[in-house]
């Protein structure tokens, strides 16, 4: 707003005071600002510090001359785990309209949550400061004062998490599901969205274990074009002034997960080992690659697509049995897939390093199609 805010202690307690101050959240709401200006428009009109605490824990407060004013959230009110806490803070008496205040408040957040938010619980300015967290550029200092409002503790062990952008609301609700109720915090950041995690947890066994809820939830169907849901790729864990680095090697490691039906959903960047190197082939050689170009162009009819995805599965089962009953074809089927492939690339998968060929070629490709689908120049 371009002038302030008309104060309580300039209104009076009748009905048309109370329809000015719903008004004012009203105008204000229609600018589309984020949670921490609304949090601010109201402290400046109350006239007294107003703090919010949201349900993952995130407690930010403002002073009556509009000033972010931090406090420990031990000292805030409590919240259930699900409600948004918003409060008022005077010395003297509370004001007539203080509850209506407070209430056009929540609703206020609430709405800036629907059309901002990714996570089911929202945190007071996610992206703007998880981008101070996850960024080697910032100052420790500036990254400390980040970790502190978004409610984030700098000893405890923590890693990040980046997934693909498709529906993050749900991407983040099916990966904080699968956590053992750490402290979370997520935004969208370019084409992807970043999940900050703090808590003690297996980081190979909760790779496995949400890789097999995402193939559950998404099963791969060939041929039909459905949405394989959200790929993930996980930084290894540090402490809190570590996320960078995190954020940093679940980029890489988001690469390696597949954009494609049949390569792993979920990546820990600790399991790729010396597969990372791959991670630095410029993608514009992989992409004029003689065979990468070859399976491409296979792949570019829906039968050739059809082919190659039977050879990525192939891959995965191992044997043409076992891709066959997961494909739900017969195994002749598949065999004569594969042989298309083969013929097409002068391949023999009976041969180890033709074999070893196939593999890593189509492991470069999926790389460059991950890495093409999240081009951001702030992300890769």
């Amino acid at each position: 707003m371009t002038t302030g805010p008309l104060g309580l202690s300039e209104l009076g307690t009748d009905p048309a005071s109370v329809l000015r101050l719903v008004a004012q959240f009203d105008a204000l709401e229609e600018q589309e600002v984020n949670a921490d200006a609304v949090v601010r428009f109201a402290a400046l009109t109350a006239g007294c510090p107003v703090g919010v605490r949201w349900p993952g824990g995130t407690v930010v407060r403002y002073d009556a001359s509009g000033r972010l004013d931090p406090i420990d959230a031990t000292a805030a009110p409590p919240s259930d785990g699900h409600e948004t806490v918003v409060w008022v803070e005077r010395h003297d008496a509370g004001h007539p309209l203080d509850e209506v205040l407070l209430d056009r408040l929540r609703r206020v957040l609430g709405r800036v949550a629907v059309r901002t938010g990714v996570s089911g619980t929202p945190h007071l300015g996610d992206p703007a400061l998880l981008e101070v967290v996850l960024s080697a550029k910032e100052h420790r200092e500036d990254r400390a004062r980040a970790i502190r409002l978004l409610g984030l503790d700098e000893t405890r062990p923590t890693c990040v998490l980046a997934a693909s952008g498709h529906s993050p609301r749900e991407t983040v609700r099916l990966i904080t599901g699968e956590l053992p109720a750490p402290a979370v915090r997520s935004a969208v950041i370019g084409n992807a969205t970043a999940i900050v995690c703090q808590g003690s947890f297996d980081m190979r066994e909760f790779s496995d274990r949400l890789e097999r809820v995402i193939v559950e939830q998404f099963p791969t169907v060939v041929n039909t074009g459905t949405a394989s849901g959200p790929w993930v790729g996980i930084g290894s864990v540090g402490n809190a002034f570590s996320a960078s680095t995190s954020w940093h090697e679940a980029v890489r490691a988001l690469r390696f997960a597949s954009s494609t039906g049949f390569g792993r959903r979920v990546v820990a960047y600790e399991r790729l080992s010396s597969l990372e190197l791959l991670a630095d082939l410029p993608i514009d050689r992989v992409r004029r690659n003689r065979d990468v170009a070859r399976i491409n162009e296979i792949a570019s009819s829906p039968a050739g697509d059809l082919d190659v995805q039977t050879t990525e599965a192939f891959f995965v089962y191992g044997s043409l049995r076992r891709t066959a009953a997961e494909l739900h074809v017969h195994h002749s089927t598949v065999a004569a897939r594969l042989a298309r492939v083969q013929a097409a690339m002068g391949w023999d998968f009976e041969d180890p390093v033709d074999r070893f060929l196939g593999t890593l070629v189509l492991m470069v490709r999926r790389i460059s199609m991950s890495s093409a689908e999240l081009a951001d120049a702030d992300l890769l």
